[in-house]
């Protein structure tokens, strides 16, 4: 095997799966199909209430984050800001469909 082979493949990073989603490790072009995998499998767990921590910064990853939000039909609604004590400007509560 090329010893260029193994820089090929991506590692695959596994999350545990809860109430709370921080997208700081993530490029704005990953979230299509995280989210919608994310949901599933809150979802498929019983959580239907959930943070998502899209930082405040200039904005791109929120935008894009709520755009997806509202395309997707097992979003049942979404808050942003999130309270206080939750993340403010940085952070949406997404309310899943059960």
């Amino acid at each position: 095997m090329p010893a260029d082979a193994d820089q090929s493949i991506p590692d695959v990073v596994e999350h545990p799966i809860g109430p709370e989603l921080d997208l700081h490790t993530f490029r704005p072009n990953e979230i299509g199909s995280l989210l919608p995998e994310y949901f599933a499998e809150c979802r498929k767990l019983g959580i239907l209430r959930v943070r998502i921590i899209h930082g405040k910064g200039k904005g791109t990853l929120r935008t894009g984050v709520h755009q997806l939000l509202t395309k997707l039909p097992e979003v049942q609604q979404f808050i942003w800001p999130a309270d206080e004590t939750s993340g403010s400007w940085g952070a949406t509560w997404v309310i899943l469909q059960a």
